[in-house]
């Protein structure tokens, strides 16, 4: 992650921005102290909303409760 001082970070706002967008969060630091985060929108809402991991993709599943069939056939 790339760190900014607080007033570069003002001065290139812009640039800051592009970075989060290409490059990941954006660390900003006032004092030498890290203070802050600019993340994307996108990097936003994959934290606010993340994926459901496999198991319960797989229980949200409309096809939950089918039966299948999972004998094969002989092979000639």
């Amino acid at each position: 992650m790339s760190t900014w001082k607080l007033q570069e970070a003002k001065e290139k706002f812009s640039e800051v921005v592009k970075r989060a967008l290409s490059e990941g969060p954006q660390g900003i630091t006032v004092r030498g102290e890290s203070v802050a985060v600019l993340i994307s929108r996108a990097e936003c809402a994959s934290l606010a909303h993340p994926k459901p991991g496999f198991v319960e993709f797989m229980r949200q599943s409309p096809l939950v409760g089918l039966e299948l069939e999972t004998e094969r056939g002989k092979r000639a």
